[in-house]
This record gives structure tokens, sequence and C-alpha cells, in this order.
């Protein structure tokens, strides 16, 4: 199998994680989300795991954020819009980069983790995110070629 395959295959899938934790939480499908714990019956998608989830050194600051219409907002629009990019493979650099940030902010609210001193799967998430924004990944299986030859993105290489 080539390899630009193996990558936009990487990269769909990741995409998918992203969207369907945001669907889930949405909605409430019954598998992270109990459908009375959904957004849409009025429940932060947030609270739950910054109140109960985050353990460690940064805690304090994350359980401090629970509930915050602005962080729910922020974190279902980083969930849907990283999803979504790596879904289509258009903007896949910086949902690359958004993506690795809310990693990044996770593996904080729980650090140290829990079985291993430095790395959980939100690291090899983060390293995996990384690796999109530095090959074409976008190209295969994806939207990426239509997209960087538009002029919006020939005005601004940044959103290829």
């Amino acid at each position: 199998m080539k390899k630009e395959t193996i990558l936009a295959v990487l990269r769909i899938t990741m995409g998918f994680i992203f969207f369907w934790a945001g669907i889930d939480k949405v909605f409430g499908l019954g598998f992270a989300t109990a459908s009375d714990q959904s957004w849409l019956n009025g429940v932060s998608p947030t609270a739950g795991f910054l109140t109960f989830g985050t353990g460690g050194v940064f805690s304090s600051v994350f359980q401090s954020l629970a509930g915050s219409a602005v962080i729910d907002y922020l974190f279902m629009l980083g969930l849907f819009s990283v999803g979504l990019a790596l879904l289509l493979g258009i903007g896949v650099k910086i949902a690359g980069y958004a993506g690795s940030l809310l990693m990044f902010l996770i593996y904080l609210s729980l650090f140290p983790p829990e079985n291993n001193p430095f790395v959980d799967e939100h690291i090899v998430y983060i390293i995996v995110l990384l690796l999109c924004t530095t090959t074409p990944v976008g190209q295969t299986f994806g939207f990426g070629g239509w997209w960087t030859k538009t002029r919006l993105v020939r005005k601004l290489p940044f959103l290829a």
C-alpha cells in the first residue's frame, strides 16, 4: 500500500474521531454520551469531564472552566471543524494545529497521565495531527487538491 493512501486513511480516521465525538455530545447517541446528557437536552458538553474527569497538577484550572458556555461552544466548534476539515481534506494545516492544541489541553487536564509518567493517547493524536500539517494528506481521498487551487487559498496559503 502506498504511503499516501495510509496517510489519507489516518487523516480520515482522525477526522472521524473528532467529528463523531461532536455528534455524540450533541445528540447523546449512547456511546460516550447518554441521550439524557446531550447538548440538545441542555447539558454542558464539557462540564462532566471538566468537573469529574480531570486530575493531577492542573485539574483545578480546568475544573474552574466547567459549565462555561464559551468553553462549551469553543470545544464543540473545535470538534466539528477539526473533524470536518480532516474528513474532507480541506484546511488540514489549520485543523492539524487546532486539533493538536485541543489534545494538548486535554492532556494537561489529566497530567500526569494515569498509565504512563509522560505519554498517553493524546500525545499520539498530537503527533498524528502534526504529521497531517506537514504532508499533503488532503489530496488523497479528499478535496485538498481542489482546495489548494482555489483563489482563497492561493491568496491565504495558511488555509491549505
